[in-house]
């Protein structure tokens, strides 16, 4: 029988009640409120630049009334293609301004998919951040017959190409057009603000498929504002905090944290650079920022492997002091207040060593926000014993992202959960186990997609996730798998492959990817990557210093080690669900070589394709 989640929990149905009719007008609202007040940062030439909302508005509506010179109309699409950064920021909220859709393209995605994305999407404008991406057009342009003008970040502006026009124009000149326009009308743009309705689109993201071609979620202004709405109104975050978005804006989870300011207020600093997070975090200083599991999982095994390092007398306090925070963690997570003396140690071991890590995470971070992929517990109790909360949550692109989270609060969080569902969204289980869901935030369908769309909601108008759930007496959601990657051994056994590579990251700091087989077989065995800068130092430390990662990952010395962290997980696993035999690839999976998603999460069905000979070889001797 499905069962429904019935969380007590504080409020604000007035915010939801009275949300904005459209993200646009969201934006102007804040804008009205908080003019003067910082909204964004971002670094220019190595410096931190600083932009009001006001400053904001003054440029998006510039950008936005050159959209419409240029004859976009109320729900005609236009596609960004770029990295994460403050211009993707500003175009996607002129193209909100001036009533049309989003078309989000992940950066990485190669000139064929582009072309498909592109011409399914119905687009009529690109934003491309620069000239190579202007080249993923240029190839295609034959295919592309709707779009009127490609405009570019940082690329090259052509007066005219090869096919003797100005197909390509800068962002600068796009915002020149539109100033001028808007002196001659100056109220042109919020005229249009005042046209559009909750029920129409504003944004189409394309799931990155494994197989086949990507399906358009087409999600409306409301289903995106509901989302801004239904995290303030749970009042976790207020106009004083200060975000880092670094996420992939083409991504969903980006799409709303980029959402969230316009309705709450507070400032956002904006950088992509993925190899800079750490460097950013120290400059910035950012209260919370949300982040894929991998992030989580590097840095818990960076700094697990400095403590290693260490001897003597402080390996034994950094061991005494995360001991402590643990302690913490565990008692506050029975609903336990510890006791006086295990704070008094608390005390102590926050000012000698768990301050000291949060200083590299910019120490002012009040929570982190996980999505994309699960989280391991232990890693997520790792971070709660240096007093840095992970609140995990859970949703897909189809349900505008935040279809669940873990609050900050006293009871509101639960280890190995992905907590409430949002205020006013459903979520029930169905029979079979799968998580169903309904709410203001669920798209309105696939784009050119009738079949797709009839598969994923059932009679009654829930969609269908494809995840497989549970829901506990206290309303907390907890995921177990994929529904899709449910696999059954020979023996007749179901292994959910995705808890167990979950549960490996927890126990093994070296590991960067893991991929559990044995579909149809008759024990599972397991595909490992390692992380570069972790395996490097254990190399260092092992009489392997020098040594080029190839060497370091088929010695057998680390296959020594791989197999007592993999007899350790194998305590905690049923029979069946152990890991017979596994194969230590000599390079980490890449986004650019397609075996990871633009989130980083795993592409199951691509990295058992493409590496088919070395898992096939775990049961041929």
């Amino acid at each position: 029988m499905p069962m429904k989640s019935a969380v007590d929990e504080r409020v604000n149905h007035d915010i939801l009640e009275g949300r904005a009719p459209s993200v646009a007008a969201l934006f102007r609202d804040r804008v009205s409120r908080s003019g003067n007040r910082e909204a964004f940062q971002f670094f220019r030439d190595g410096h931190l630049e600083h932009v009001t909302w006001s400053e904001a508005r003054d440029r998006v509506y510039d950008l936005a009334a050159g959209l419409m010179d240029l004859g976009l109309m109320i729900e005609d699409r236009v596609a960004i293609a770029s990295t994460t950064r403050y211009e993707w920021a500003l175009a996607d909220l002129a193209i909100m301004c001036a009533g049309g859709a989003t078309t989000t393209v992940y950066p990485t995605t190669i000139a064929e998919d582009v072309a498909f994305i592109i011409s399914d999407s119905g687009s009529r404008f690109v934003f491309a951040e620069d000239d190579g991406q202007v080249e993923k057009l240029r190839t295609h342009r034959g295919e592309l017959h709707d779009i009127a003008k490609v405009i570019t970040f940082t690329g090259e502006a052509h007066e005219g190409d090869e096919e003797g026009d100005d197909w390509v124009m800068s962002m600068d000149e796009l915002e020149a057009h539109g100033r001028a326009v808007r002196q001659a009308r100056p109220t042109l743009v919020d005229e249009r603000i005042d046209l559009i309705a909750p029920d129409h689109l504003a944004v189409i993201i394309y799931t990155s498929g494994t197989t086949g071609r990507p399906k358009g979620a087409e999600l409306t202004h409301d289903a995106i504002v509901y989302e801004a709405a239904a995290v303030h109104s749970i009042n976790i975050l207020d106009q004083n905090d200060l975000q880092f978005l670094w996420l992939p804006l083409s991504h969903v989870f980006g799409k709303i944290l980029l959402a969230l300011p316009l309705q709450i207020g507070f400032p956002t600093a904006i950088d992509g650079k993925i190899d800079k997070i750490v460097d950013n975090l120290a400059v910035i200083k950012p209260t919370f920022m949300g982040a894929a599991p991998r992030i989580f999982e590097k840095a818990y095994g960076r700094i697990a492997m400095m403590v290693e390092g260490e001897t003597g007398i402080k390996k034994q306090l950094m061991t005494w002091a995360l001991g402590v925070g643990k302690q913490v963690v565990e008692a506050k997570a029975q609903g336990n207040n510890p006791s006086a003396l295990l704070m008094l140690q608390h005390g102590i071991a926050d000012k000698l060593v768990l301050s000291k890590i949060r200083e590299r995470f910019g120490g002012r971070v009040r929570f982190f926000i996980s999505g994309s992929a699960a989280l391991n517990p232990d890693v997520a109790r790792w971070f709660g014993s240096v007093g840095l909360i992970i609140l995990e949550g859970y949703g897909l692109t189809e349900t505008s992202a935040a279809t669940c989270v873990n609050r900050p609060s006293l009871g509101g969080y639960n280890y190995g959960t992905v907590g409430w569902a949002v205020p006013t969204t459903d979520v029930k289980i169905a029979a079979d186990g799968e998580i169903l869901i309904k709410g203001p935030g669920v798209m309105r369908g696939y784009r050119n997609r009738p079949d797709a769309n009839a598969e994923v909601f059932d009679e009654d108008g829930y969609f269908r996730s494809g995840d497989i759930g549970e829901i506990d007496a206290n309303g907390f959601v907890k995921i177990t798998d994929r529904k899709k990657d449910l696999f059954k051994t020979s023996g007749g056994k179901y292994i959910a492959p995705s808890q167990i590579e979950s549960a490996f990251k927890g126990v093994c700091p070296y590991v960067s990817q893991m991929l559990v087989f044995g579909e149809s077989r008759n024990y599972a065995t397991a595909l490992f990557t390692l992380d570069p800068d972790a395996i490097s130092s254990w190399a260092a430390n092992n009489r392997m210093a020098g040594k080029s990662f190839a060497e370091i990952t088929q010695s057998e010395e680390v296959r020594d080690m791989m197999q007592g962290y993999v007899d350790q997980l194998n305590q905690g696993l049923n029979r069946w669900e152990t890991i017979k035999r596994f194969v230590i690839l000599d390079r980490d999976f890449t986004v650019d070589e397609g075996e990871l998603t633009p989130s980083l999460k795993l592409k199951r069905k691509v990295v058992s394709e493409k590496y088919k000979s070395e898992l096939e070889g775990l049961y041929n001797t």
